[in-house]
């Protein structure tokens, strides 16, 4: 019997990742979480390349939308990588076409509208993103909105640094009201809506939801009431809108929404510009309709000057940064990366887009 001469182990092929960072989620906490959830087991090959977002803001690059950085400088640093994590890099038609070995492209975001899924599909290219990444930061600066319009913290602190101190706010018809025992209406109850409700909740204010897309139970079981959005706009003292925006509900809250409200309610937004209708929302705030407006985001971002939104009475802004936390910023490195190590393995991906 002739001895069998043992087979000599073959060495897996390197393979080479491409981590496109910006000034939040940074090229180095991309490459930390993907050595981290891959392991020794793999050789990776990094290449890098930092993208200028938000230093300057994220723009549209040919058919895709809020992305950062041009499809010349992606096309080449992704010659020969398999892999790319970023946050807003433009994965475009002409990218995919000049990126042949390109298999997986890892978006630390809720939503990668960075990314042409359908082209990425046709390309043989799996699209992952980060759902819930920035859930806990945007619903706590949802809630601090609803509080800073509630109780006129932003206009009364702007007002006494410019030496005016205004004890006429506690007039009866000035003052503002509590969470406390409010209800509160949220529109669309996903990771973030829930988690507002969850804070709401403790605060001791009735928590009403309004999202076409949520199972039958899912309110009862957390605690909310679900309702349809006429009974919400009627019955909510503080409405937020919490949902992704669509064809379909692009301009939900209108001037005939608003005017359902009650006298003297708040009207938060830290979700998308396009679900809300801004001119009606400051006719609101001049009418003495509204109390207050609340928002974290815009129908065109940079705001431009001169506009109402910079200017109405009521309304309280902050620049589109409600998932702004350092905890945002790691949780979208290790998801996208714990999918990379999915796909390396051999595994279905967690978090796939499809088109």
């Amino acid at each position: 019997m002739t001895p069998t001469t043992p087979a000599t182990p073959t060495t897996p092929a390197p393979v080479s990742v491409l981590a496109a960072g910006d000034h939040f989620v940074r090229t180095p906490l991309l490459i930390d979480a993907v050595r981290a959830e891959v392991g020794a087991a793999v050789d990776l090959r990094f290449r890098t390349l930092d993208l200028p977002w938000p230093v300057r803001p994220f723009h549209p690059v040919a058919e895709v939308d809020e992305a950062s950085g041009s499809e010349d400088e992606l096309i080449e640093a992704l010659r020969g990588v398999r892999v790319c994590v970023t946050q807003f890099a433009p994965l475009t038609e002409r990218v995919l076409a000049a990126c042949p070995e390109l298999e997986l492209f890892a978006v630390g975001r809720g939503g990668p509208v960075n990314a042409n899924v359908a082209a990425a599909a046709r390309h043989g290219v799996t699209v992952t993103c980060a759902p819930g990444r920035n859930a806990v930061a945007t619903a706590e600066h949802t809630v601090a909105l609803m509080l800073a319009a509630a109780r006129r913290v932003a206009h009364t602190h702007g007002e006494l640094r410019a030496g005016v101190w205004r004890g006429d706010y506690y007039v009866y018809d000035q003052v503002g009201l509590e969470l406390g025992g409010t209800t509160v209406g949220l529109v669309g109850y996903g990771a973030i809506g829930r988690r507002v409700a969850a804070i709401l909740r403790g605060f001791g204010a009735h928590v009403v939801v309004y999202d076409p897309y949520l199972p039958g139970s899912a309110s009862a079981e957390d605690g909310v009431e679900r309702v349809e959005l006429a009974e919400l706009l009627r019955r909510s003292a503080v409405v937020s809108l919490h949902a992704r925006l669509t064809p379909r509900n692009r301009g939900l809250i209108g001037a005939a929404e608003i005017a359902a409200m009650p006298e003297g309610s708040i009207l938060v937004n830290c979700a998308r510009g396009g679900l809300l209708d801004y001119d009606a929302a400051c006719d609101a705030l001049d009418s003495g309709h509204l109390f207050a407006v609340a928002v974290d985001v815009f129908p065109e971002e940079p705001v431009p000057a001169g506009s109402r939104l910079l200017r109405t009475p009521g309304l309280v802004t902050t620049p589109h940064l409600a998932g702004a936390s350092r905890q945002t910023a790691h949780n979208a490195a290790r998801t996208v990366a714990a999918d990379v190590a999915r796909f390396l393995r051999g595994e279905p991906v967690a978090h796939a887009v499809r088109p």
